[in-house]
């Protein structure tokens, strides 16, 4: 039973290689028959080239424009809300952190020489506006029960 199985099996295989191979090699062989044949086209002959285009008619007003229906159902955003406000401590620590800095390099890139107690003033300007604010962060989570990502 054994042998008759492996020799039915046998038989399948090499009659589907054969299939295969002769279906294959019979398409490689048209391709190759084939390759290099071109349309005869005349010589003689010029294409004819299509007709232009019908030009668009001209309206009675050039600077009139009619926008289309799509165009004038767009969505209106409502206003932005206000910006927030701060208190007049706050400012002044901002001002501190980005006008210190930006008054300095000033003076460097024009070679303005300020007094040594004026960019002292400065340098501890900036220091002060910027412990005034990292001390007034919060200390805890903005909602205790919440350790996730804030979306």
């Amino acid at each position: 039973m054994v042998e008759l199985r492996s020799s039915v099996v046998e038989l399948v295989e090499t009659t589907y290689a054969r299939c295969v191979a002769s279906n294959e090699d019979d398409a490689w062989r048209s391709i190759v028959e084939n390759f290099g044949d071109r349309a005869d086209l005349d010589p003689n002959e010029t294409p004819v080239p299509p007709p232009p285009p019908a030009p668009a008619p001209m309206r009675e007003d050039p600077d009139e424009f009619d926008p289309p229906a799509w165009a004038q159902e767009q969505f209106v955003p409502p206003p932005p809300p206000p910006l927030p406000s701060t208190t007049k401590d706050r400012f002044v620590a901002w001002a501190g952190i980005f006008g210190s800095p930006t008054i300095l390099l000033v003076c460097l890139v024009l070679g303005i020489s300020l007094p040594r107690f004026i960019a002292l003033l400065l340098v501890a300007s900036f220091v002060a506006g910027f412990l005034y604010l990292v001390f007034l962060m919060p200390r805890g989570p903005r909602d205790p029960g919440d350790d996730g990502a804030v979306l």
